[in-house]
């Protein structure tokens, strides 16, 4: 079975994320997308939470899962089985430091493969940092995120939202 690792932090997923899982499907049996638990990056919504999104943006998807990890990636997916992992990038600019990580995988695990997914030309500009902004400033988020996240990003920035 060919197992591929969609890692990131997703606070919040985006539409350009769930792009990149979509069309990893059509390449890989199956799908993790791994949640990474990272406090130093004082996200915006808890782990349990951000596990939650993901699990419900990806449940039209059987061959997809979530997991979360809290170790290096590279032992995640050894542990997992993963041939793979899957990297977006958006802009040339996201390309240096995705190239430094994939060769630094490939040092400590050669086993595991990095693959480059480039989102359709629509999400390029997308990240979770100016979907947390534009929420936060009462800007619309509802064409950047599926309704279930721009409804938790209203609960967190409008308390009294429903």
């Amino acid at each position: 079975m060919r197992i591929a690792i969609c890692p990131g932090s997703f606070d919040p997923l985006t539409n350009g994320h769930l792009d990149v899982i979509q069309r990893a499907t059509k390449l890989f049996d199956r799908v993790v997308v791994a949640v990474a638990h990272n406090e130093a990056k004082q996200p915006l919504f808890t782990l349990p939470e951000r596990m939650q999104l993901v699990a419900d943006s990806i449940k039209h998807l059987p061959t997809v899962e979530v997991d979360a990890f809290d170790c290096l990636l590279v032992d995640f997916a050894e542990r997992r089985g993963a041939q793979a992992i899957i990297r977006g990038l958006r802009a040339v600019s996201d390309f240096e430091f995705e190239f430094q990580l994939a060769l630094m995988n490939r040092n400590m695990n050669e086993r595991v493969e990095t693959i480059f997914m480039m989102p359709k030309d629509t999400y390029t500009y997308l990240s979770s940092r100016m979907i947390k902004e534009i929420a936060r400033l009462g800007g619309d988020v509802s064409s950047f995120v599926p309704a279930h996240i721009k409804a938790a990003l209203d609960r967190k920035f409008k308390p009294n939202s429903k």
